[in-house]
């Protein structure tokens, strides 16, 4: 296995739309609740003076990492160990100025997926891990040799879009115990019918995503953080999120669209009685995906899907 590496670079997903996006908002604080090694809050903070970014993520390389790049901004950056869906507790915490932009990145970054210890990927063979916090005790491990069957099956085909979840946790179940990457890529490999494991990349891909996003509780995570991004947000302030799996983005398109409409129950051709009132606006209907130039510069921003929404004023009662 390779050594530990100490380098925490990465290439931000869809930049340059995510600068134009909090461009036009008012004067003051955004939270990059996923900030990883700082790249966009590079981007954020070299374009403009007056913004101050309070950075969060849950991944102590990765803090570390944007130390070191954030450093020339100085008072302007702050960064706080943090989930998510600490956000609005964060906030108070440090007692800041109006908060006028949230940005969520979400999934694994690339250094993390490079990492061989890390055991993200299933390209390396390295420990069954795949915590983004190593402080939690959680494990891929644990997943994959204590979950029933069932569960297993579940979480593949939900967090995964796993054709095959069945048949998976069936020769996951099998197969244990399991103790490395390369064995649990292997037995998902020979689980899935020959055809099939020569079309849309890696046969195990879809597995280790359904794992990962068990292991660190994405999903009830971000659903959480995306209602207290909303909480925070002074008007005209935007929350930003690019995703990159169907799951993500569903649940980031249902909390925008409901946040959009209020909850609104009446029937779409007629106004409005039930009294609901909108928190947002969207600012574009559907996903933004990046730009065929930057899927060849930078393959892993293929599946990024970008959605944003500006907050409203509060009306009166």
């Amino acid at each position: 296995m390779p050594g530990k590496s100490t380098s925490f670079g990465h290439e931000p997903v869809m930049v340059r739309e995510v600068a134009a996006l909090f461009a036009s908002v008012p004067t003051g604080w955004v939270v990059d609740c996923t900030v990883g090694g700082g790249g966009h809050t590079r981007v954020l903070l070299e374009g403009d003076s007056r913004v101050r970014v309070l950075g969060l993520d849950r991944d102590d390389d990765a803090l570390e990492a944007a130390g070191r790049t954030l450093a020339f901004a100085g008072e302007r950056v702050r960064l706080r160990k943090a989930r998510f869906d600490a956000l609005s507790d964060v906030v108070a915490d440090e007692a800041i100025g109006p908060v006028t932009g949230v940005l969520f990145d979400l999934g694994v970054s690339s250094p993390q997926l490079d990492r061989p210890e890390r055991g993200f990927s299933y390209r390396h063979d390295a420990p069954l891990d795949m915590r983004m916090d190593r402080t939690t005790t959680r494990t891929a491990a644990e997943v994959v040799n204590t979950y029933d069957e069932q569960q297993l099956a579940r979480i593949l085909a939900q967090y995964g879009d796993e054709r095959y979840a069945r048949r998976i946790a069936a020769a996951i179940v099998a197969a244990r115990p399991l103790s490395t990457t390369t064995q649990l890529a292997e037995v998902v490999r020979d689980a899935i019918p020959a055809p099939a494991r020569r079309r849309g990349g890696h046969p195990a891909k879809r597995t280790f995503q359904a794992v990962r996003i068990e292991v660190n509780d994405e999903l009830e995570v971000l659903g959480r953080a995306l209602w207290q991004a909303i909480d925070v947000l002074a008007p005209g302030g935007r929350c930003v999120v690019i995703s990159y799996h169907s799951g993500e983005d569903r649940l980031v398109k249902g909390v925008f669209e409901e946040a959009a409409t209020g909850g609104c129950t009446c029937p779409p051709a007629l106004p409005c009685v039930c009294g609901a009132r909108a928190r947002v606006r969207l600012l574009r209907r559907g996903a933004r995906k990046p730009s065929a130039s930057e899927v060849e510069a930078n393959p892993r921003s293929a599946s990024a899907r970008l959605r944003a929404a500006e907050k409203l004023a509060e009306v009166a009662a």
